[in-house]
């Protein structure tokens, strides 16, 4: 491992040090007020009509430039234009610093576009969206405090399965399927219990962007999507920080420079956050008829960063840390609690004397979960792992050459039981290694991104080739096609039961040593990877220049899958060698498709901010017994969220939100019976037992829930009370109509239990 990073290394440094008879322009855009990054601001060469836009670091860098005196104009949604004039001579590397200043007047409509366009013009930018933290808190959300799970609900292509104990699926894939990075970080559980809430805190995120498919070599070890989060750096100029409380939670941050301020910024910083629940107790004063549907239930995060500056070209080391834990107790027979924590550190390196910047990770990440019930034996589920990697970017004119070396490795250990009360338990090891090649360029109106990963898992004894493709073509300034595809794999398997009302645990498996035969639906299989195959065609374009339109159809196949065996009856041993794998096996193959439409419309007018998305997607899933639908099949999915901010400075805002979803499949029930269980042996007399009532459901999936609606609305109002200090207000309620949206009916009392009622919620933050 050594050898081969050192190797890369030296690759690397010496590629980017060859003579160039050109000149290179390049450097780190910040804020003037915080030294923040400032990530996604366009550049351009004013004299050469050239530009590029910045990483999520704020590094930019153009190569091939003549020598001689050119204009830089460097710009930025919410601050005001900076323009530099530079001499550059043959084979000179220069860096410059931009400090952008925050706008005090009205952004206009063309400005905010016109960033955004530079940067799709410049990337294929297939299946991927970008979501900055002033997005987010455009969302009406619970308690008026921005959250990622809630900007998650609404990008197409994203299925939750309920108010409470839902999970995400992102294009047909299930959870499991999809990788958290935050820092470089895995986070193995990134939403609380109930649905509400996710483990981040909003404030400190720098940019969130997911993959909700096609995405390239860079990423690895999951087969459907990848969500990519970056926190920001502390304030480097002075001590500042945040704090809110509302009806649902409480949350503290702190940030600020540490040691003495150079040139008005300090070498070094630090960022604190805490956030917590307390509806344990909230709920019984203010929501009380909610008590019944598991709504009180406390959680806590904490995340803590240490950024040190090295030298003044932007070059920096990040050490990080973050805990969570979860306590819920779910209609007074699930006591549910998890808990994950971890840290890691991650630099980001500039060579002052060549085109080329590196970064890398290394983390540990541990999560575990228990979940007692008193109608079904106890579940527990622990995974911890780590993660390093070590990434190169070169830069050639406006293409870009990236590649790296990856090394992770988890350990599992889980224990449960199964409706059949046969118990399944796994401990098992696994590392991996993986290295990627990408070369983005662009060949007159094409932009051609192909990258290529050899992924290599060691207790399997197996390598996963694995190509992948992205193109776009600029048809005109404002209209462009784009397709994607690639090959995908994955160790990681979900320890979810399906046959679960509210999916609470969520626990993992590894397909190390299953055991599991090479026939599946009479063709020989020769892997235990998890596979998938994407292809993706969509198109993008501007109307008026401040409302975009993207549009995106995709078919992914999951032509190899291993779930959990909802099926199994017999112990695995030699006596029951004869009996069918689907009988006996803690796990099973699968396989499946997912096939939809994307459609997505963004509009900035003056005052007004609209999102309109809709989805429309069919799956399918084929084990040894069946076909069927999973239960997380909503074929239509829209979400419209608007946003109006108006009065002096803007200070009063309504957000609102309205979801409509068609109804998810379930099983039906066919009819009753008496249950015998013949405790008395095969000589005893059955004819004076008094059996259990006995269910008889109908085939898997076959029924349809009703359709599911529901808006969201809040107000806020800013007051200014000095010029780094805010007070904010916010009012409002989730499911304002009171829609009684279905969760369960029982199946032997018929008493039907709905989602959540409305809900009002009050809050108020204070910045400093």
């Amino acid at each position: 491992m050594r050898k081969a990073l050192g190797l890369f290394i030296g690759i690397g440094l010496s590629l980017a040090s060859f003579a160039q008879n050109t000149a290179t322009l390049k450097g780190i855009i910040q804020q003037t007020s915080s030294r923040e990054a400032i990530p996604f601001a366009s550049v351009a060469i004013k004299e050469k009509t050239i530009g590029t836009t910045s990483d999520a670091n704020g590094f930019f860098s153009i190569t091939k430039l003549p020598a001689g005196k050119f204009t830089v104009v460097v710009s930025a949604v919410g601050y005001e234009v900076w323009v530099q004039e530079v001499q550059l001579t043959e084979g000179q590397i220069l860096q410059v610093k931009p400090l952008l200043k925050n706008k005090t007047t009205l952004i206009k409509d063309y400005e905010y576009t016109a960033d955004r366009i530079q940067e799709k013009r410049e990337n294929t930018g297939v299946s991927v969206i970008k979501i900055s933290p002033e997005e987010m808190k455009r969302m009406p959300s619970y308690g008026g405090e921005a959250d990622v799970a809630q900007m998650m609900q609404i990008i197409p292509g994203v299925t939750t399965t309920g108010d409470q104990g839902g999970q995400l699926f992102i294009r047909g894939g299930p959870p499991v399927q999809n990788k958290v990075l935050m820092d470089g970080a895995v986070i193995y559980n990134p939403f609380h219990s109930i649905g509400f809430f996710s483990v981040f805190d909003t404030d400190v995120l720098s940019n969130m962007d997911v993959y909700a498919g096609g995405f390239s070599a860079e990423y690895g070890g999951r087969i459907s999507s990848i969500m990519d989060l970056s926190t920001r750096d502390g304030n480097r100029a002075r001590f500042s920080g945040r704090t809110n409380i509302n009806s649902f939670t409480g949350k503290v941050l702190l940030e600020g420079p540490m040691g003495r301020l150079k040139d008005g910024a300090a070498n070094a910083t630090f960022l604190v956050s805490a956030k917590g629940s307390f509806l344990k107790q909230s709920s019984q004063a203010f929501y009380p008829y909610a008590d019944s549907l598991g709504l009180p239930f406390n959680f806590f995060d904490g995340y803590g960063k240490m950024t040190l500056y090295v030298g003044d070209n932007g070059s920096k080391l990040n050490f990080f840390g973050f805990a969570h834990n979860d306590w819920v107790t779910f209609n007074q027979n699930s006591d549910l609690q998890w808990k994950s924590g971890g840290g890691g550190a991650n630099f980001f390196l500039i060579p002052g004397d060549a085109n080329v910047n590196i970064d890398g990770v290394f983390s540990y990440s541990n999560y575990e979960i228990g979940l007692n019930e008193t109608v079904s034996p106890p579940r527990r589920s622990v995974v911890n792992g780590f993660n390093f990697n070590v990434n190169f970017h070169q830069y050639y004119g406006t293409n870009r050459l990236t590649y790296g070396i990856e090394a992770s490795g988890f350990t599992t250990d889980f224990s449960y039981t199964n409706g059949q009360y046969r118990e399944v338990a796994q401990k098992d090891n696994t590392t991996e290694f993986a290295l990627f090649a990408r070369y983005k360029f662009t060949a007159g109106r094409f932009i051609i991104d192909p990258s290529f990963r050899l992924h290599y898992y060691a207790s399997l004894a197996e390598v996963s080739p694995e190509p992948r493709l992205s193109i776009k073509y600029n048809v005109t300034e404002h209209f462009r096609l784009k397709m994607a595809g690639g090959l995908y794999s994955q160790n990681l398997i979900a320890a979810n039961s399906d046959r679960d009302v509210v999916n609470l645990f969520y626990g993992f498996l590894s397909a190390g040593n299953i055991g599991l035969s090479d026939d599946f639906q009479g063709e020989n299989v020769q892997s235990d990877l998890q596979k998938a195959r994407h292809a993706i065609f969509g198109a993008e374009f501007e109307l008026f220049k401040n409302i975009e339109f993207n549009i995106e159809g995709y078919y992914m196949d999951f032509f190899q899958l291993i779930s959990m065996n909802r099926d199994k009856l017999y112990e695995d041993s030699p006596g029951n060698s004869a009996i069918p794998d689907y009988q006996k096996k803690d796990l099973i193959r699968e396989s499946g498709w997912s096939a939809g439409l994307d459609v997505l419309v963004k509009a900035e007018i003056k005052n007004l901010y609209l999102w309109v998305g809709y989805s429309l997607m069919a799956l399918e899933r084929s084990d040894e017994v069946r076909d069927y639908v999973p239960h997380f099949d909503r074929r239509h999915n829209m979400n419209v969220v608007a946003s109006y901010q108006f009065g002096k400075n803007k200070t009063w805002e309504i957000n609102a939100r309205w979801n409509f979803g068609t109804g998810f499949p379930f099983t039906q029930t066919q009819g009753f019976y008496e249950n015998l269980g013949f405790n008395e042996n095969i000589n005893g007399d059955y004819t004076g037992q008094n059996g259990e009532l006995g269910v008889e459901l109908g085939q898997l999936n076959q029924g349809r829930l009703p359709n599911y609606h529901r808006l969201d609305f809040n107000v806020k109002r800013r007051f200014i009370l000095g010029e780094n200090t805010k007070l904010e207000v916010n009012v409002g309620a989730t499911n304002v109509y009171n829609r009684n949206n279905i969760f369960y009916i029982d199946r032997i009392t018929f008493n039907r239990v709905d989602q959540l009622p409305i809900i009002p919620t009050i809050g108020l933050n204070f910045s400093f």
